[in-house]
């Protein structure tokens, strides 16, 4: 399976206090707080209630917990936008719940996910902002629903080269881990070493604590011992740490008791 979330706001210097207390929150898996923060914006103001939406979408994917209240702000934020950026918007997120959703075997919603993520690329124009994270969402699409590798890997690396252009330097670090990931399963494992590493290094950098613990665990996965046996006892470390999230490292963190 993967895993992964929305592109991030407040993981830079100069980025608006709101948004890097909510990117302090959600990194530490705290999404509930973090989606409190932004509630009062997000009443009024479709981008706040994107933002909030797309957090508890979050939540959703690590704990597979949430999804009625996920739903009920996704549901505010496709009443609020007006344009077609901020329909857009809502869209890719749609389509990433429902993906969601069907990945992780709560509903079927795989025509849902296809239909809302076409709505937005045709809202969303191609050097749009939030075109790499739709072509990342799309990517996830072909490889986990559709099985159709060569289409994922031709969307993750539109999405990684629009995330450099942008230097969205948190969603740089999915297509990362996703180029890897295909090159893995395409038997090229020095490939895939590095682009688990970059993951893991972006990760560190901008402390993505609560995505830390997967991309160690990725890149133990093709690392020789006892490195291998070092990463993964750091991962299962970091996830008791922030309470047992993302959900899909428990069976690791039992294989290492």
């Amino acid at each position: 399976m993967a895993y992964t979330a929305m592109s991030g706001h407040g993981t830079t210097a100069g980025d608006d206090p709101l948004q890097t207390a909510v990117w302090r929150l959600r990194s530490r898996g705290c999404w509930s707080d973090a989606a409190a923060l932004l509630e009062p914006r997000a009443a009024a103001d479709a981008a706040f209630a994107v933002h909030r939406a797309a957090l508890l979408t979050e939540r959703c994917l690590y704990t597979e917990a949430g999804w009625d209240e996920a739903e009920d702000a996704l549901r505010t934020a496709e009443a609020l936008a007006r344009s077609d950026d901020e329909r857009g918007a809502a869209a890719c997120e749609r389509g990433y719940l429902a993906y969601a959703s069907t990945l992780l075997g709560v509903r079927d919603r795989a025509d849902e996910a296809r239909a809302a993520l076409g709505r937005a690329a045709a809202l969303i124009g191609p050097e749009g902002r939030g075109r790499p994270l739709l072509d990342f969402r799309r990517g996830l699409l072909a490889e986990n629903l559709a099985d159709a590798p060569h289409a994922a890997l031709a969307a993750y690396r539109r999405a990684h080269a629009g995330a450099t252009a942008h230097g969205d330097q948190l969603l740089l670090s999915f297509t990362w881990r996703h180029l890897a990931g295909l090159s893995l399963r395409d038997g090229e494992p020095a490939e895939a070493r590095h682009g688990f590493s970059e993951s893991l290094r972006i990760r560190e950098e901008l402390g993505y604590l609560v995505g830390t613990a997967p991309a160690l665990a990725a890149l133990a996965d093709v690392s020789d011992e006892p490195e291998a046996t070092r990463l993964r006892g750091e991962a299962v470390r970091l996830f008791r740490l922030l309470g047992g999230v993302p959900t899909w490292l428990a069976a690791l963190a039992s294989a290492e008791t």
